[in-house]
């Protein structure tokens, strides 16, 4: 949403594209989830980590997914799962 979020017609048109592809959204705004971001936040202040970058992270984990589609290549080469597993910065790729 934030990249769209300048553009009038930008949220309402993503949120009918996830709910037509049948994109998967996981939420991680319960209190378990929270906790765990802050505790994420914390421990990559100095990178920074905000709280977009940790429920990414912690969505990662969720969903074992490493590859991460983000401009943020400082912080996403520093942030590693609760197994330590390093992310693969997608754009880095290409």
């Amino acid at each position: 949403m934030y990249f769209v979020a300048d553009t009038p017609s930008g949220p309402p048109a993503l949120a009918d594209w996830i709910a037509r592809t049948g994109t998967i959204v996981v939420e991680a705004c319960q209190p378990p989830e929270l906790r765990r971001a802050a505790r994420l936040m914390e421990r990559y202040r100095d990178a920074p980590m905000d709280f977009a970058d940790a429920t990414l992270v912690l969505t990662g984990e969720l969903l074992d997914v490493l590859d991460v589609l983000t401009l943020d290549r400082r912080g996403f080469s520093t942030f590693r799962t609760s197994e330590g597993k390093a992310f693969s910065l997608v754009l880095d790729a290409a």
